[in-house]
């Protein structure tokens, strides 16, 4: 559960990280008239985009429907600005690097180079491998729940907590999944997605982490500790989707509830006989360290691998057990209960 911890920690730089629109690098003369210029040429440098022949909503200036941008090219929103921005962009810092200088931010990101159209390929690779070890985690929990363990009369688990982790299991397969679509192509449907699947993952983690170190298992008890935190999830992500996204206003948010589960999880952590706390141990220890990777942040090396990419990478591990723990936990609660039943 501690890995509420880390995953709270995890979420709250997964929904912290916000694009702002004024960086070092785009505010560059220089780069601001490559752009200008590449949007009225359709060019950079030997480099010249059909697609600039279009609106940014892949409508054709001057042309029939047949002459419209290719659908996947509009999904991609591959568009001439993007296109200009981002050739600009390489071309700037090789220009910069000649010089010496180091790299600098383009709206509010590093100047990652893309691959097979992806923008920040690394990220979107280690964001796909936790989607997967989470449908692993959750998969072994389903198949230890139902196949291994004994069940009740009615075909339902001993386990208590049984469906608030399926809950947590789709969450965090969504999550997951969204934060690999937005490191894909940041574009503002991605990001909205991305950051409120963040948020209700973040807000269910200190849900579970009040409702297991406290072991509330009576459902009246669950609906009064969960329906307020729930309400204020839910004005909050309307907020930001229909309102506006104000990235200090949603860090803040963030922090608070991670904070929380941090707090919630060490203090259980400390203080419960779980014969498997030493995972939650290594959870928290382990999700703290890989913090520092968001704290310090560096630029992609060769155009690739970031600091935050290399977060993703710990989070892998950090997963594989924290599941481990979950279902431990599921055992020795399921033990306890058989045993009183004798």
């Amino acid at each position: 559960m501690e890995d509420r911890y880390w995953v709270g920690f995890f979420l709250v730089f997964s929904c912290l990280v916000g694009a702002l629109d004024a960086s070092a690098g785009d505010s560059d003369p220089i780069y601001r008239t490559c752009v200008g210029q590449c949007e009225k040429s359709g060019c950079v440098g030997q480099r010249c985009f059909s697609h600039c022949n279009f609106s940014s909503d892949g409508v054709s200036f001057d042309g029939p429907w047949y002459k419209q941008e290719p659908l996947y090219l509009q999904w991609k929103q591959w568009d001439c600005q993007s296109d200009c921005r981002y050739y600009c962009m390489l071309d700037r810092e090789r220009e910069r690097e000649a010089l010496g200088h180091d790299p600098v931010k383009y709206h509010g990101k590093w100047p990652f180079r893309r691959v097979y159209g992806i923008q920040e390929p690394v990220s979107v690779a280690f964001s796909a491998l936790n989607l997967a070890m989470h449908f692993h985690g959750w998969l072994s929990f389903f198949i230890l729940l139902y196949y291994k363990l004994p069940l009740k009369q009615d075909k339902k688990a001993y386990y208590e907590y049984t469906s608030l982790w399926h809950i947590y299991g789709f969450l965090s397969l969504n999550s997951w999944f969204w934060s690999a679509v937005f490191h894909s192509r940041d574009v503002d449907l991605t990001e909205k997605l991305d950051y409120s699947s963040a948020v209700a993952f973040l807000g269910y983690s200190l849900i579970m982490s009040i409702l297991r170190s406290f072991d509330v298992r009576d459902e009246a008890a669950r609906v009064m500790v969960a329906a307020p935190l729930l309400a204020f999830l839910t004005a909050h992500i309307l907020f930001i989707n229909f309102y506006k996204l104000d990235y200090g206003w949603n860090m803040q948010v963030c922090v608070v509830m991670a904070v929380a589960q941090l707090l919630l999880w060490a203090i259980w952590a400390g203080v419960t006989g779980h014969p498997s706390r030493r995972k939650l141990w290594v959870v928290v220890i382990g999700g703290g360290l890989a913090m520092l990777l968001e704290i310090y942040d560096f630029p992609p090396y060769e155009g690739y691998m970031d600091a935050h990419a290399l977060w993703h990478a710990t989070t892998i591990p950090l997963t594989y057990i924290w599941w481990s723990f979950i279902r431990d936990d599921a055992e020795f609660r399921t033990s306890n209960l058989l045993k009183k039943a004798k």
